[in-house]
């Protein structure tokens, strides 16, 4: 029997899935060199949750650990503890739910290597290029094969070899979810060529294979495999159709996944012929360049019995002559490097931890590879030179002086497999404060500012131009795009660099902006969102995601929106009594809709909360679908002769109470359990039991519902209809007068937050239960509790593995930003560890706008004007003509129009001051935006750059 904790793992479920899950919590990994990059590799897999892990070292504690290995201390090294010894205790306590042994028994040449079929995964770091290739070749030979993984970080230089065995099985070879792609047509031809509705992607592969639903006409393709041939991004052939009976309508298709065999070469075959990733394709022979640098390093060290000395010339000329002799025995040969021979050489002694961190992810990924067969494996070698909790541990090791960091949230359980700093007696304190302390202990002399602040402009005033002028980089890690786009806006106005990153899942991406050298991230816009629209989630859904979402928006209306809505009319209107008179008088008020809808239906007790439940359930799930099957029968059609009903429109079944049924017993108990919440209603235990619940329904009368003739939207343009402006019946109106007089001073409601990870709560169980039932109704396939909680928590899949890499990329950057180097040294990052693929490229140059011959801007620029009490507009246009040599034509202040000549009374404010038309901020300067005379008369009018106008004359860097 294997269990793993469902809260301690939730995010990686969705990268992993259940099945991997249990695969590697069966499993046992040997894990040998606990340097800077060995500790990256055992963080990140006991992190992840395997079933027990071996770490192996025989080193002692030493001074340089200190600055790569995050869980060695001072005074380890003082009392000269081996490493294995110091860093054992600290990984165990990082998962309870992992086994982690020790051991520092003599591994080398010697040593027999039984010992090691016990395990399903073997990894060293650390170790001679002789002993590397005898445990491969060992773990090769096992049946089944051991899983061989090994990895060194030399100064700027890094490798990664794997190897599986000869027929290694892939069962996900990407992990990305199937998608539903509705069709529009299929041929009757050989052979025969689907088409995707609406022009959508089908992200399919020649090769690939899709399987066929819900097909009318060529009914032979329902529940089919077919291989598929791509025409293009909207089309692909699946073989003769010739044969079939003719397409009709509807139908779609899904992926499906099929397992790959990968086959691996031992070590000894790849020294000399090795398949390596690229990751810079502007630089493709760089990885054959590194591989046989890296290789000539091994001889030297098995020559001189040391690495090459820092600085030394003689050993950089060794070490190049010995590159040439081992390229000379590869079998692609490329040409060397000069410049990286001497740069290992230099600096292979030593060891960067950000490129740990990196390497360390991406060699923890192909662990895990290893034992649960989702993703595609590394084949064979990674090559490379030169997030959160991950970034500050790498900064800590660095030495960085001051880090301000700022997080408002709490530390959850499920944050524990991702975030290393935390541990299960710090859920529910603050995550910046908690990290800030565990960073600490890394490294006692970084000083770190921590904050519970959120990113955005109502924290404007606590992070204003004073707070980024004290700053030389900005680091974020930030999941909203908003908040992303709000502190690019502050750093551009304020001239601060920005490395700004990102995962899901398995993907991550980083992105460098230095003032004057490149783009910054608001110079470009992600595509936006696919909204779902308005009339398919009330009415038309066709696959799961909207059902799910139809579900997350009853919840919001009815138990947060609403109550909010009622609780903010009260504010407004604070005497009942007024507003129970005016009521009677049938006056108007605004805000009225919903406050007379909750009060004609408040429930007082228990008993009526679940009979309200029990009648939104024929509401949602019955009186639905007939009053849509009363306005649009099933024979219904359109005005060119087609079908109304057919993909990717679903006509609904009504359903039939039933309580003996676990979902419809489900959703009422849930809602009546959140209707009790929001009236301030109490309830016990016993009033959650079936018998209960079946009691207070069995003397329960649900009218007959009749379907009115009501006009239902079908735009999928359309937009939600304001619900503040909407009538409500007279009998609503009499029954709220009646309430309001019965309970003149129950004048409040407690409205809900949506709380994802309590499962106490009754919130998944009310928006589970709701889906499951609309999708039912619909003819749906039903999401599981896990995929229904992804997508209506907005969870983003995370796993420790990418969090690292993106954390040590970050910092590799940093290192170059605070070091001055050239524009062509910064690289952005995007990778895809499941793939795997890692590319990368160089920032986008920054770009002049012209506004005549000699002037330009750009988005770091900002012009300046210094002023005084008396200023006034006229002097501002004049001194902006005058500094920067072109007209101003017209001003403007946020959304507030300073001057435009054509409005009028505008030609009037020129003789205002400037502390008239503009009040003086607390930073005493205001940022306007100007246009400028264009060269030729009736063009338009010249765009500039932001012009900061001074009111006191000083700058305001002078009084940081």
């Amino acid at each position: 029997m294997v269990s793993f904790s469902v809260e301690f793992d939730n995010r990686q479920r969705y990268v992993l899935g259940d099945s991997a899950m249990h695969r590697m919590a069966q499993s046992y990994v040997f894990l040998s060199g606990l340097g800077g990059l060995g500790v990256e590799i055992a963080k990140n897999i006991v992190l992840a949750g395997v079933k027990a892990v071996t770490l192996h070292d025989t080193k002692q504690c030493e001074t340089w650990d200190l600055g790569t290995n995050f869980f060695i201390r001072e005074e380890d090294v003082l009392s000269q503890r081996k490493r294995v010894e110091a860093v054992h205790p600290r990984v165990a306590e990082l998962n309870p739910y992992v086994q982690v042994g020790k051991s520092s028994c003599v591994l080398d040449e010697n040593t027999d290597l039984s010992f090691l079929r016990t395990y399903q995964c073997v990894i060293l770091t650390e170790a001679s290029l002789s002993l590397q290739k005898k445990i491969n070749n060992f773990c090769h030979s096992q049946s089944p094969p051991i899983k061989f993984i090994s990895c060194d970080v030399f100064g700027v230089c890094a490798r990664v070899f794997c190897d599986f065995g000869d027929a290694f099985e892939v069962s996900d070879p990407t992990g990305e979810e199937p998608k539903q792609v509705f069709i529009q047509n299929i041929t009757q031809d050989n052979p025969g060529v689907v088409m995707c509705m609406d022009n959508r992607t089908h992200g399919l592969q020649t090769g690939q294979s899709v399987l066929f639903r819900e097909v009318y006409g060529m009914t032979e393709l329902n529940g089919t495999c077919r291989q598929v041939t791509v025409l293009t991004p909207y089309s692909f052939t699946i073989g003769d159709t010739s044969g079939m009976q003719a397409y009709a309508h509807g139908g779609f298709f899904v992926q499906v996944k099929i397992p790959q065999t990968c086959c691996f070469e031992r070590m000894e075959q790849q020294l000399l012929d090795p398949k390596v990733l690229v990751p810079d394709f502007s630089k493709p022979e760089v990885p054959l360049q590194i591989h046989a640098t890296l290789l000539a390093l091994d001889s030297f060290q098995q020559q001189h019995h040391r690495l090459p000395n820092t600085g030394c010339p003689q050993d950089a000329e060794i070490l190049l002559k010995m590159t040439d002799g081992v390229n000379h025995t590869l079998k692609s040969k490329v040409s060397i490097d000069q410049d990286l021979v001497r740069t290992l050489s230099r600096t292979a002694g030593g060891c960067l931890a950000p490129l740990c961190a990196a390497v360390g992810g991406i060699a923890s990924q192909e662990v895990l590879k290893a034992l649960t067969g989702k993703f595609t494996p590394l084949q064979q070698w990674v090559g490379c030179g030169a997030i959160g909790c991950e970034m500050l541990k790498n900064f800590a090791l660095l030495g960085v002086g001051l880090i301000s960091i700022t997080d408002p949230d709490l530390i959850e359980k499920s944050n524990l497999n991702r975030q290393f700093l935390f541990r299960p007696h710090h859920i529910q304190k603050p995550k910046s404060t908690t990290a800030a302390a565990a960073t600490q202990d890394i490294n006692p002399q970084l000083q770190i500012d921590a904050h519970l602040n959120k990113v955005c402009p109502a924290t404007e005033s606590i992070y204003n131009d004073r707070f980024y002028s004290r700053l030389h980089v900005v680091v974020t890690a930030l999941d909203n795009v908003e908040a992303r786009r709000y502190v690019d806006s502050r750093i551009v106005s304020n001239q601060k660099p920005l490395l700004d990153s990102g995962t899901m899942g398995t993907k991550g991406h980083t992105e460098v902006i230095v003032p004057n050298l490149t783009e910054s991230y608001n110079s470009h816009r992600d595509p936006p969102e696919e909204e779902i629209p308005f009339c398919t989630l009330k009415s038309f859904p066709a696959v799961t995601e909207h059902t799910i979402q139809w579900a997350r928006d009853k919840f919001e209306s009815a138990f947060s929106h609403k109550p909010s809505i009622y609780n903010m009319f009260w504010q407004t209107h604070s005497s009942a009594e007024s507003v129970l008179e005016r009521m009677k008088a049938r006056e108007s008020l605004e805000g009225s809709f919903q406050v007379i809808k909750l009060l004609s239906r408040r429930p007082t007790h228990w008993e009526h909360c679940v009979t309200l439940a029990r009648i939104k359930f024929d509401k949602y799930f019955k009186r639905k679908a007939l009053q849509l099957l009363h306005s649009f029968p099933l024979d219904t059609r359109l005005k060119d002769g087609s079908l109304f009903w057919q993909s990717p429109k679903r006509p609904p079944s009504p359903i039939e109470f039933d309580l003996k049924d676990p979902l419809h017993y489900s959703f009422v108990v849930s809602a009546a359990r959140l209707f009790a919440e929001i009236y301030n209603i109490s309830y016990s235990e016993k009033d959650l039991s079936e018998e209960e619940v079946a009691r207070i329904l069995s003397g329960m009368k649900i009218p007959e519902y009749k379907p009115a003739e009501k006009r239902i939207e079908t735009d999928e343009m359309a937009k939600k209809p304001d619900q503040t402006k909407l009538s409500v019946s007279s009998e609503e109106e009499r029954e709220a007068i009646a309430q309001l007089e019965r309970a003149i001073y129950w004048l409040r409601m407690t409205p809900i937050l949506f709380e994802k990870d309590d499962d106490s709560n009754g919130h998944m169980d009310f928006v589970a239960s709701a889906s499951a039932l609309r999708a039912r109704m619909y003819s749906i396939e039903a999401a599981d509790r896990l995929k229904t909680k992804r997508i209506a928590g907005k969870i983003i899949p995370a796993i420790a593995t990418a969090t690292a890499s993106v954390a040590g990329l970050v910092a590799v950057e940093l290192i170059k930003v605070v070091g001055g180097y050239g524009f062509e040294s910064f690289k952005n990052c995007f990778f895809n560890l499941a793939i795997p693929v890692v590319v990368l490229t160089e920032p986008a140059n920054v770009k002049r706008t012209r506004i005549r011959d000699n002037i330009s801007f750009s988005i770091w620029d900002r012009w300046t004007i210094q002023g005084h009490e008396d200023f006034t507009l006229s002097d501002f246009m004049n001194a902006v003509r005058e500094k920067y040599g072109i007209e101003p034509t017209m001003v403007v202040h946020g959304v507030k129009m300073l001057y435009v000549p054509v409005m009028p009374g505008h030609s009037k404010r020129l003789k205002l001051t400037m502390q008239k038309l503009v009040k003086p901020s607390t930073e005493r300067y205001v940022d306007l935006t100007v246009s400028f005379a264009p060269e030729l008369e009736g063009d338009e009018d010249l765009p500039g750059p932001p012009v900061r106008y001074c009111f006191s004359g000083d700058k305001p860097e002078d009084r940081a």
